[in-house]
C-alpha cells in the first residue's frame, strides 16, 4: 500500500455544540441519518457530533478537494474502529485517485476533537 493523501482537523466542541442549539437544520445538513442517531445516544453528544465534523474535513483534505458535501462522507461504526463511507463527489475522487481505503483516527478532550485520515491505493498509484 501507498499513502495517496493525509488530513487532520481539530475543532472545538463548544462550537459544534452552540451550532446545534442555534440551527436546528444543523445536524440534519452536516450528519447522515446514522451519524445523528449514534452522537444523540451518546453522553454528551456534541463531542461526538465535533469528532465526526473534524473527520469530515480531515477525509476532504486527504482526498485534496475538501469538504462541501457533508452527508457525501459517513463515519460509520458496526464493533471496532471508526470507519468512513463515501458517496457521490467523495467516492468518485476516491476512485478517481485509485483509493483503497481511507482509514481514520477519532479523539476528543474536554474542549476538542480531533480527527486524522489517510488515503491508501495500491502500490505505485
Amino acid at each position: 500500500m501507498s499513502v495517496i493523501g493525509v488530513g487532520i482537523d481539530l475543532i472545538e466542541i463548544d462550537r459544534i455544540a452552540r451550532a446545534l442549539e442555534r440551527r436546528p437544520r444543523f445536524a440534519e445538513r452536516c450528519f447522515t441519518p446514522g451519524e445523528a442517531a449514534y452522537c444523540r445516544s451518546r453522553a454528551y453528544p456534541a463531542q461526538h457530533f465535533a469528532a465526526r465534523f473534524a473527520a469530515k474535513e480531515a477525509v476532504g483534505k486527504a482526498l485534496g478537494i475538501g469538504m462541501t458535501r457533508w452527508t457525501e462522507v459517513e463515519v460509520v461504526r458496526h464493533g471496532g474502529p471508526p470507519r468512513v463511507a463515501l458517496a457521490g463527489r467523495y467516492a468518485q475522487r476516491a476512485a478517481d485517485l485509485g483509493a483503497t481505503q481511507i482509514l481514520i483516527s477519532l479523539t476528543h478532550s474536554r474542549g476538542t476533537a480531533a480527527a486524522v485520515a489517510v488515503v491508501e491505493g495500491a502500490e505505485g498509484q
